[in-house]
């Protein structure tokens, strides 16, 4: 059985990632871009919350490398913190690619998209919380309702381009902005990764 009061480090560093995978989609998603000096500034953000996680990755893995007892299997540990940070890397992509193309008219669709990201990483952060406390069935309903913000993310995928070639003429617009689509759409995956290695940890302990 697990020890209901003392909190294990391993969680605690799940959490950690959590948060900092959260405080950077939040970021982004709240970020009026108006300019070309705009994308810059949230570009170099990003970078920063990536740099943020991978330094948290690198400290989970020294300490799993130097642990010989961990509370659930090491490999569900790791996959869980690289499955989260996956988010990290994609949201610093995307607006690397914004600022490579320029792209200050942030439409609806990216909107739309950003949104279901959002919430998919705040139930991330909820779900690490109950790991923390050792509740890993009541996890459960977080990872069911990230697949739901990930079927929302399909459905907008498949409009958004339907509606670019109907609407957009320039063909380098089309391109541009077919691209940031299928990068949010890849976000919205990782954070399904992460609801299933959940799955995975409450089948292999609880």
């Amino acid at each position: 059985m697990f020890n209901q009061r003392k909190t294990d480090p391993f969680f605690t560093a799940l959490l950690t990632i959590a948060e900092n995978v959260q405080e950077a989609i939040h970021y982004a998603d709240n970020f009026k871009v108006e300019t070309a000096a705009d994308l810059k500034e949230v570009s170099i953000k990003l970078k920063n919350y990536e740099t943020e996680g991978d330094t948290l990755i690198h400290e989970l893995i020294t300490k799993l490398n130097k642990s010989f007892m961990t509370p659930i299997e090491r490999e569900d540990i790791l996959q869980l913190a690289i499955k989260m940070d996956d988010i990290l890397d994609g949201i610093e992509q995307f607006a690397a690619h914004l600022e490579m193309f320029s792209l200050t008219d942030i439409d609806e669709y990216v909107q739309k998209f950003m949104e279901n990201i959002v919430k998919s990483t705040d139930e991330i952060v909820l779900a690490m919380q109950l790991l923390s406390k050792r509740k890993l069935e009541a996890m459960r309903v977080h990872a069911v309702q990230i697949k739901e913000y990930e079927r929302i993310c399909d459905e907008v995928l498949r409009t958004s381009i339907k509606q670019l070639f109907i609407r957009e003429k320039d063909p380098i617009r089309i391109i541009q902005f077919k691209d940031i689509y299928e990068q949010l759409e890849d976000i919205a995956d990782y954070g399904q990764d992460v609801a299933n290695t959940i799955e995975t940890i409450i089948m292999r302990n609880a």
